[in-house]
């Protein structure tokens, strides 16, 4: 009988568990637009959040340039981000964390360049790094700039040579600067990171280094002879080291991801080793990029058997041991080219029939096509369920960000506040006058106890609100004054206040009054969101099923899951309560008959726990149900005995 007991008691578990798949999708900004300004950023987390999408690779080194304002660049080139009026004054890689972790997606920068320099047309245009650091170039036997093309044939990419001590610095002060700056859940390398053309290696630090080494003998004049290609790859492997010693010592969380080109391709090709990073295990995840050629894209059956055969191939080289690391490349669009649903889920089958639990798509755009029909179709398919990233072993690593709006009863209003139809976050905003006294407290059902960012949504300002807005965050019996100036929002957009430690309670986290603004002049307020912070809070386990405000629970409560859970024979049920309220708190079975009343009366605001001990009632799966003012929500309970 327990043996039975147990095996239904796991199966309850197994069913309520989510299923563990990465669903990335990489951002890029060529032909694609996301990156050019805010609100296209928030539309695309919004879109990727509702496919079920869990982790997003956005482009931040690209054409020789940075998609944030790099320190490192400025001082290198004099151009801090990359060029275009798109991307000055702005911050494109911060606003797509904010609008990822909003939405419970992970980030990890994806330097797509890698060691590239330039897409070059000619010997002249070779980009304002290796016009600024000549002796960083990659060069051919024949002294020529290395490119894509043997013999160093342009137009192609020309190569900075990381092999290069100094190239290698330079790298790994950009992969530090965003790792130091931002709060990000990793960092991602590609075909060209650490890479090198077969025919490269001849510059002269390079030689330098192989007749330092081999008792002052040159380089073989043969790029492909066997002991020279090891010897260059293993030099790039060094590199890949540096890369995950850089980044692991900031934090043992931070992901180490790659998606390089097919194994036999990019060493031969690119002296990519990506088979000693699995073996050695440089790297968290490798994305190996599984891309049909354009003969094979005809139709649906001819692109998904194309990508079965280089998953197959791609598989091949890679342990047993190591497959849980393993996750496709899969080809959503380039150039005029989409794929049909039909592709898309196609690959994904064949990725979860031979235990791949994952795959990345290249790129946005091919998920959000026209009428989102891709997106769509992998919701109602192979995406039904959200789904944990499987190197977060079943935790939730990035929960969605709880968000209290102007009008929920989280916002608790006091004074002369009136309804303004001015665009917020969702529907309007409230403003107030200098005049008279306005006050409100935005109340936060806190999951956990942690470090939290606090964010005020902030609509395009004109000049009659103030510079003064005084918001206090609160931590504990602590108050943090944040003055705010919303007479210079440019965009409707999240503005950070700052960040604070709160404990885990119903509790107020933000209070904004209209004290102190000028004369004349208004306030306004709309939604406050808070969003746990990763990198001073590293070690805080999020409880299963906790994603900020969960998307089926109803507004004013919550129902915590009971802990212990297995237990016996006791356990402590806890909730919360946003305001006075008539509570039912009640215990079935599975089949619904009542086993248990455990609160049957009005309760004020806060949190409240009851104890229900079980010690004359037999093992079993048992229903915790939460009734306020007509509302409920239900959990399920495990007593073993």
């Amino acid at each position: 009988m327990k043996s039975l007991l147990l095996l239904i008691v796991t199966a309850v578990l197994a069913s309520a568990q989510p299923p563990s798949e990465l669903r990335g999708v990489w951002i890029t900004n060529v032909d694609s637009d996301v990156l050019t300004s805010d609100a296209k950023i928030a539309q695309a987390m919004n879109h990727l959040a509702a496919v079920g999408v869990n982790v997003v690779f956005p482009v931040v080194w690209n054409a020789g340039y940075t998609l944030y304002p790099s320190s490192v660049m400025k001082g290198l080139i004099g151009t801090e981000i990359f060029p275009g009026t798109a991307y000055q004054n702005r911050d494109p890689l911060q606003r797509l964390i904010i609008e990822a972790h909003r939405n419970g997606i992970e980030v990890i920068p994806w330097f797509e360049y890698g060691l590239a320099a330039k897409y070059a047309t000619s010997a002249a245009s070779v980009g304002e790094i290796l016009t600024a650091r000549p002796s960083w170039a990659a060069r051919n036997s024949d002294g020529k700039l290395t490119t894509n093309v043997y013999g160093g044939g342009l137009p192609s990419f020309v190569w900075m040579n990381g092999i290069n001590p100094e190239v290698q610095d330079f790298m790994l002060s950009l992969i530090t600067e965003v790792t130091d700056r931002y709060d990000v859940d990793g960092i991602q390398g590609d075909d060209r990171l650490p890479a090198l053309p077969v025919d490269g290696g001849y510059d002269s630090a390079t030689v330098a280094l192989y007749r330092s080494e081999h008792f002052g003998g040159d380089p073989p004049v043969q790029y492909a002879d066997a002991e020279w290609m090891r010897w260059r790859a293993d030099k790039l492997n060094r590199l890949m080291m540096r890369i995950r010693d850089s980044v692991k010592v900031r934090s043992p969380h931070l992901i180490v991801s790659t998606g390089p080109s097919e194994y036999a391709w990019g060493y031969g090709r690119l002296l990519q080793d990506s088979k000693t990073w699995v073996d050695s295990g440089l790297v968290d995840n490798f994305i190996p990029q599984l891309y049909p050629d354009d003969g094979d894209r005809q139709t649906p059956s001819a692109a998904t058997n194309a990508y079965i055969f280089r998953l197959d191939r791609a598989l091949g080289v890679v342990p047993a041991v190591k497959k849980g690391i393993f996750f496709g490349g899969v080809l959503a669009k380039v150039g005029p080219y989409v794929a049909d649903p039909a592709t898309l889920i196609g690959n994904v089958s064949a990725n979860r029939a031979r235990g791949i639990m994952g795959e990345t798509y290249f790129f946005y755009e091919g998920i959000a096509n026209a009428n989102k029909k891709n997106g769509d179709s992998l919701r109602a398919t192979v995406y039904k369920k959200d789904a944990l990233l499987p190197y977060r072993n079943g935790t939730v690593w990035r929960p969605k960000a709880a968000v209290v709006n102007e009008n929920d009863p989280g916002a608790v209003t006091a004074g002369q506040w009136v309804q303004n139809i001015a665009p917020g976050f969702t529907g309007g905003i409230l403003v107030a006058r200098d005049t008279g006294f306005a006050r409100i407290d935005y109340r936060f059902s806190v999951p956990v106890s942690a470090h939290y960012d606090v964010y005020a949504f902030i609509g395009a300002s004109p000049s009659v609100y103030t510079t003064k807005a005084l918001y206090r965050l609160r931590s504990g019996n602590d108050s943090l004054p944040v003055t705010f100036d919303q007479s210079k929002a440019a965009a409707s957009t999240w503005q950070k206040l700052g960040t604070v430690y709160v404990e885990q309670e119903l509790r107020t986290v933000v209070t904004l009054t209209n004290e102190g603004i000028e004369s004349n002049r208004m306030i306004m307020t709309d939604a406050v969101m808070l969003m746990l912070n990763r990198r001073l809070s590293p070690e805080v386990v999020m409880p299963m099923g906790v994603t900020g405000r969960e998307p089926d629970a109803p507004a004013g409560f919550r129902l915590r899951q009971n802990y212990p859970n297995p237990f016996n024979p006791s356990t402590s049920i806890r909730y919360d309560l946003e305001r006075t309220s008539a509570v039912r708190l009640t215990v079935t079975d599975i089949l619904g008959r009542p086993v248990a009343r455990l609160v049957d009366r009005v309760q004020g605001p806060g949190s409240h726990s009851a104890e229900w001990s079980a010690a004359s009632t037999s093992s079993g799966v048992y229903l915790c149900r939460l009734e306020v003012d007509g509302s409920s929500v239900t959990r399920k309970m495990v007593l073993v005995k």
